[in-house]
């Protein structure tokens, strides 16, 4: 069955926040999104510019036309704009039994007032009593509850009389702007609270309150119980910031793909770097170039989603001479590698859309030999590694990477160094795949 669920809110010319938001994070729960636009805004990640409010009877018959003909699972609200507005939308949801989710919009990320001050009152009395919950951020809250939060309990204070005297079946305060080490949302549902928590996260925020609230709404839609659809939602939101997209010259917008993007690409990188090993092993005069320490083979998640070493897929166990043959020791699994996982992600830093890396036992024929095919050599010297970074654990190779990069100033397809004490001699090849390694691969050794 296909899951609907309806965003009655207004629009974000910008793509991060509002309806825009809210159906790409519908799409990321696999629910149908409809939409009831209440306003038209021009804004970006840095200013809202204009505002146009549509017609409150136009919100209403959008609300009308797609839950008399398609039905709508569940809703959610946002910018709501104006009195009138609040009345016709209350007056609409009112005909229909969809459970509906509050986000009270007030102010846009970059500052913009988004309610009339003389809709707060309409917004309370209308829409409030409405919501199965209501998701306000704290300076939201302290307008509905009319009083001061500075700290958890002050939270659960505001999300109690948003429940028991507005008029909400649920209410949960988020915590983002509580100055507390981490984000904890305070919900209070079922004359009980429970709080949600999360670590704080380097990304992008413009966009999370629809984002959060539309997550939930789409989880309500798929028959989820309130609280079970309030956690999937903090785990999604939490996901969105860290991974978010770095566009525009302001507040950039949280990533709601990275929910199905990652699994999808976990999965992509997992085949081909599977189909890719099978060749590997299969090339007859392989064990003559497998290091002493082994061999491995990786492939790093897209850049945006290429953070550490458990982003990057390799060989557990590495791939190691077996007789006269080549094997590899255990399957592919994320975070398998360490050593190649740090090359393939420093040299992301400058080239993202190289992702695979592949190390063989050093051999000066095979280094003349690329240079003769026309692939792009350089390397590093261990000698020359600074004091300080020999200090870092875990710096050599970083560090390595990068001075053979800018040995050429360029894309280098290989990259050796002559070991040291206690370090074997390596080559490593490099490619946007595994496949454009191997190929590299057999140029060198077949």
């Amino acid at each position: 069955m296909i899951r609907k669920a309806l965003t009655i809110a207004g629009s974000d010319s910008g793509g991060g926040a509002g309806i825009e938001a809210d159906l790409k994070t519908f799409s990321a729960f696999g629910v149908h999104g409809l939409v009831a636009i209440t306003s038209v805004t021009a804004q970006n990640t840095q200013e809202v510019r204009a505002i146009h409010d549509v017609d409150p009877e136009v919100v209403a018959k959008q609300i009308e036309a797609v839950a008399d003909d398609i039905g709508v699972d569940a809703a959610k609200t946002g910018m709501l704009s104006n009195a009138e507005i609040i009345k016709a939308v209350a007056k609409t949801v009112k005909k229909y039994s969809f459970p509906l989710v509050v986000d009270p919009v007030m102010i846009a990320k970059s500052g913009a007032p988004l309610l009339r001050e003389d809709a707060m009152d309409a917004l309370i009395e209308k829409i409030i009593p409405l919501a199965k919950v209501v998701t306000p951020n704290k300076p939201e809250a302290e307008k509905l509850s009319g009083i001061r939060i500075e700290n958890l309990e002050d939270a659960r204070k505001a999300a109690k009389i948003i429940v028991e005297e507005l008029g909400a079946e649920g209410a949960i305060v988020k915590g983002g702007h509580l100055g507390l080490s981490e984000a904890v949302d305070v919900f209070y549902f079922n004359g009980e609270f429970k709080e949600y928590r999360a670590p704080f996260v380097d990304g992008c925020t413009h966009g999370t309150g629809c984002s959060f609230s539309a997550a939930i709404a789409a989880n309500l839609a798929k028959g989820k119980e309130l609280e079970e659809a309030v956690r999937i939602a903090k785990e999604f939101i939490t996901m969105g910031i860290y991974y978010g997209a770095k566009i525009g010259h302001g507040h950039c917008p949280v990533n709601q793909n990275a929910w199905i993007e990652i699994p999808a690409e976990k999965w992509r990188v997992y085949e081909s770097l599977r189909n890719a090993i099978k060749e590997l092993v299969a090339i007859e005069n392989l064990p003559q170039h497998v290091p002493e320490v082994g061999m491995n083979f990786v492939y790093a998640l897209p850049r945006l989603y290429a953070r550490s070493k458990d982003d990057v897929a390799g060989v557990k166990g590495r791939i190691v001479k077996f007789g006269s043959a080549v094997k590899p020791v255990g399957g592919v699994e994320f975070g398998a590698s360490d050593h190649l996982a740090r090359a393939i992600l420093t040299y992301m830093n400058f080239f993202p859309e190289t992702r695979s890396v592949l190390n063989l036992k050093y051999s000066e024929e095979l280094i003349k030999k690329a240079s003769n095919l026309g692939l792009r050599v350089s390397f590093y010297d261990r000698r020359e590694e600074p004091e300080e970074i020999k200090a870092q654990e875990g710096g050599t190779i970083p560090w390595g990477i990068r001075t053979a990069i800018e040995r050429i100033n360029g894309k280098p397809d290989i990259i050796y160094h002559l070991g040291d004490w206690g370090k074997e001699a390596m080559i490593l090849i490099f490619g946007e795949s595994p496949e454009v390694v191997l190929r590299k691969l057999k140029m060198l050794i077949e």
